[in-house]
């Protein structure tokens, strides 16, 4: 699991009929904890599944690979990311 950042929406024209309802979600991958409040963030830039209704500049979390296919188990979801939490603060101490 990973930290991001949502930065933008992904919009479909056309998609496979398991993505029906999906809202997709483009995030910068958290590299160091010294970025965590840097807006952008320069990093690497994600598709992700958004199953906590974030908006944008949200903190969150995603998982990726198979792990984030997990919450729609049985059925199939072609997704390789998704947003699995909104995080609200990260402490440290």
């Amino acid at each position: 699991m990973k930290m991001a950042r949502t930065i933008g929406s992904v919009t479909l024209s056309k998609a496979h009929p398991a993505m029906a309802g999906a809202k997709l979600r483009c995030v910068e991958v958290v590299e160091s904890i010294e970025q965590i409040d840097t807006f952008p963030l320069g990093g690497e830039t994600v598709v992700a599944w958004d199953l906590c209704g974030t908006g944008i500049g949200d903190l969150v979390a995603i998982a990726e690979g198979p792990e984030a296919a997990q919450p729609f188990r049985p059925d199939v979801k072609p997704i390789d990311a998704s947003i699995v939490a909104l995080l609200d603060e990260v402490d440290l101490d």
